[in-house]
């Protein structure tokens, strides 16, 4: 299983997951967990925000299909019901937001994987889907076309957690030094700077973001001098380190 930092490609992702991954919101993708795929990049499709000093997620809902009857999904309200009645993603999601709040049910556990290049993810942690709402926003088309007439789109509140319960085992996020997202930019520029591989002996595959001064001891997530990526051998050697100094 995947540990929240970690480093994988989309095709490492998808055989994580047992499914090839097509869209972003994918409801109870497993009997005991969703999955959302979300981007911070310029240019991202949707206005997907990191707050609360990276522990709050705030995703947007997704559009309707492009298709010739519907060539813009940027100016069309995002859909809470399928054509055939069944609810959307959209719909799925809310739903369950709705229902942890008024107390029906338990909050939705949801994996996070963020994009951070082409075919390069990094793996969020597990959150919990506690709130749900629609907002009225102009659309954010550029071209000449754009149109100022408002549109709804859905928007998500997800609260990462300290524990990870999937499959009835726990794993503890705080010992993995990852109690708080590191920003888009931040691993776009460790990314680049540590040129895709660890630092210590270059090796490609098992990657981490890694805080070289843990959180724990007062280390920041918001700064690139503090994340370095370290391969699976060397980041658990560094934190046998920390544990027994």
């Amino acid at each position: 299983m995947a540990r929240a930092g970690d480093i994988i490609s989309y095709l490492d992702m998808c055989k994580t997951e047992g499914v090839n991954l097509q869209r972003g919101m994918n409801y109870r993708l497993h009997s005991d967990y969703s999955v959302i795929l979300m981007s911070l990049r310029q240019g991202a499709p949707y206005a997907d925000r990191v707050e609360e000093n990276g522990r709050v997620l705030s995703y947007e809902g997704h559009d309707v299909p492009k298709t010739d009857s519907n060539p813009n999904p940027k100016i069309v309200d995002q859909q809470m019901v399928n054509p055939s009645s069944t609810l959307t993603q959209n719909g799925l999601f809310f739903t369950a937001a709705i229902e942890f709040k008024s107390g029906k049910r338990q909050a939705e556990l949801i994996k996070v994987y963020e994009k951070i290049h082409s075919g390069i993810w990094a793996y969020n942690g597990i959150f919990r889907l506690v709130d749900a709402w629609q907002e009225l926003v102009s659309d954010r088309l550029e071209d000449a076309k754009k149109s100022s007439n408002p549109r709804k789109v859905f928007k998500f509140r997800l609260e990462l957690i300290d524990r990870e319960k999937i499959n009835d085992s726990i794993i503890e996020q705080k010992d993995i030094e990852h109690n708080r997202l590191i920003p888009a930019s931040v691993k776009l520029e460790v990314w680049k700077r540590d040129r895709g591989k660890c630092v210590i002996c270059g090796s490609i595959n098992n990657l981490h973001f890694d805080h070289i001064i843990p959180n724990s001891r007062g280390g920041s997530s918001l700064t690139a001098d503090n994340i370095q990526l370290l391969c699976a051998r060397h980041n658990l050697a560094k934190k046998d380190k920390i544990e027994y100094q």
